[in-house]
């Protein structure tokens, strides 16, 4: 299948005809109390930094890179991740993932996602950054045993130009399929078009006046109507627009979503979601990741 086709059924991920542009496989095992990898494979424009640890936890953070600076028409980029029993990893990216113009074929990401029992992942990407004449799409397949634990972030922004001025992308298109114990939990499939709408990004359909979006996916038998009310009695005040959307999903699990015009207010609702849940499921204090 080439890189301009439509992934395939729920699932299964689309296989891109050649090399990929960049390719990560990542496996994360539990030693000693500590998450560590037990098997790592990079090439092209992909590649991670060498694991550090955040706190006492044992939870491993690694961070993705891509050294080419950003996603073109026709790239195709493939990440696999396998965190084992009982081992904890902390995901994220050195920096926002950039789509540049993609004139004649969209850029494509394909990402598979494997928890085995007590496993945990927060995957926690920098902001994903469409500008002018973009179009890129991506398929994230997560497979989890029902005893493991998911925290996945996500946020769409438009690029600007010298001026501030805000661009109109092409397209985005952002579909996961969440799978527990074998069985379909939830298929999300986001697709935003500002360039349809005849408009500038500040009028995209369902975004209203609003330019940018943020999701958190969340898996976790500990999910419950309880813990959805107190996610909005925390994040409330953060969202003085009242903006903030969060549903239980049929199962254990639960998706935010919110809408902003700034990434630093989106960055600032989700960060104190995932802090809440990390540090009552796993004692952890706030997430810093002291990138910048």
């Amino acid at each position: 299948m080439s890189a301009q086709a439509e992934p395939r059924t729920a699932g299964s991920l689309a296989v891109a005809s050649g090399r990929p542009t960049g390719e990560l496989r990542l496996e994360i095992g539990l030693r000693g109390g500590r998450g560590i990898a037990t098997s790592q494979f990079h090439q092209g424009a992909l590649r991670v930094i060498r694991p550090h640890y955040l706190d006492e936890s044992g939870q491993v953070c690694y961070v993705v890179v891509n050294p080419g600076g950003g996603y073109l028409g026709g790239d195709v980029y493939e990440l696999d991740v396998d965190v084992a029993a009982g081992a904890r990893l902390l995901l994220t990216t050195q920096s926002a993932t950039k789509v540049y113009r993609t004139p004649g074929s969209h850029a494509f990401q394909q990402t598979r996602l494997r928890l085995g029992p007590g496993a945990s992942l927060e995957y926690l990407p920098d902001q994903l950054i469409a500008y002018r004449d973009a179009s890129y799409r991506q398929h994230t397949v997560v497979e989890l045993d029902g005893r493991a634990s998911l925290v996945m972030g996500e946020i769409v922004t438009p690029g600007w130009s010298p001026d501030g001025t805000l661009f109109r992308y092409d397209e985005v298109r952002l579909r996961s399929d969440i799978y527990v114990d074998g069985a379909l939990l939830a298929l999300d499939n986001l697709v935003i078009r500002p360039a349809q709408a005849g408009s500038p990004v500040t009028g995209m359909v369902f975004l209203e006046d609003y330019t940018h979006l943020g999701s958190l996916m969340v898996v976790d038998r500990r999910v419950n109507a309880a813990l959805v009310d107190e996610l909005y009695e925390v994040l409330g005040p953060l969202d003085p627009e009242g903006q903030l959307g969060i549903s239980l999903l049929d199962g254990p699990g639960l998706v935010l979503r919110a809408l902003s015009g700034s990434t630093d207010a989106l960055n600032i609702l989700l960060l104190a979601a995932v802090d809440l849940l990390r540090g009552r499921w796993f004692g952890q204090g706030r997430l810093d990741l002291r990138k910048y």
